[in-house]
């Protein structure tokens, strides 16, 4: 019987589309990266989803963000994702988390209630934090390394945190995991040197905000605002995403 997942059991088969619809993955953070991997996730089979993010969508999101249009300026990132997983897939399970996801915060989360982790926030602290409860849990995790700054989509690889080499994200995760003892970390990462962005305040979130009111972590109080485009985030959630249904699925030798 033809169904939404039609196309997809073609290649992998019916027991792996099983497995997918019985997991359940959390994606914490679902901005450029993470709302590409929720919906790759999704439209994959992935039965049941945990969505954690406290922002809401900003103007300065539409460039790269799946969830930004206009008609979305100012809600939940989470509501926003919610409304359209339930549209791709009505029998989703969606569990949604409106907080922004800290050491401080992490104990709210049981993480052996997970399939697999996908890290897409951008903190340091808390992408740590993700790594060591994760492989505290035994739970398979994948991380995004920087994609800001960035423009080419061909050069992310997926390796090892400990096999990376040139991102400054990846150098300073490589020694703060290597402190608390943990062995390994899967990433997507690049090699292409960050490009330093335009100093035109014309443009600049620091002298022109834009963010909805209520937002909790507004642009003005970060200490870097990356430049983004359309291409590289998309492509870095979907490899992720990617990575996920190849473990998931029991399908590694194929892919």
């Amino acid at each position: 019987m033809l169904g939404r997942f039609s196309r997809t059991q073609i290649l992998f088969g019916e027991d792996a589309m099983e497995r997918l619809e019985k997991s359940r993955v959390a994606v914490f953070g679902i901005g450029g990266v993470g709302g590409y991997t929720v919906e790759a996730l999704v439209r994959s089979g992935i039965g049941t989803i945990d969505i954690i993010d406290d922002d809401k969508v900003c103007l300065t999101n539409i460039n790269r963000q799946i969830y930004a249009t206009t008609s979305t300026i100012g809600k939940y990132k989470v509501d926003v994702a919610e409304e359209r997983i339930r549209d791709i897939n009505p029998d989703a399970v969606v569990n949604k988390h409106r907080m922004f996801f800290t050491p401080e915060t992490s104990g709210e989360f049981d993480f052996t209630q997970y399939d697999y982790v996908v890290d897409a926030i951008d903190t340091v602290t808390g992408k740590i934090e993700l790594a060591v409860r994760a492989e505290e849990a035994n739970v398979p995790i994948i991380s995004s390394m920087g994609a800001g700054n960035k423009i080419d989509p061909t050069a992310f690889e997926v390796a090892d945190i400990y096999k990376t080499s040139v991102c400054p994200l990846a150098r300073v995760m490589r020694t703060e995991l290597r402190k608390r003892g943990v062995k390994g970390l899967k990433v997507v990462y690049s090699k292409e040197k960050p490009i330093t962005p335009v100093g035109d305040m014309s443009i600049s979130c620091r002298k022109n905000c834009v963010c909805p009111p209520g937002t909790a972590r507004k642009c003005t109080e970060r200490r870097q605002i990356p430049g983004s485009n359309a291409f590289v985030p998309s492509v870095v959630g979907l490899i992720i995403a990617g990575e996920v249904i190849k473990d998931l699925s029991g399908l590694k030798a194929i892919f």
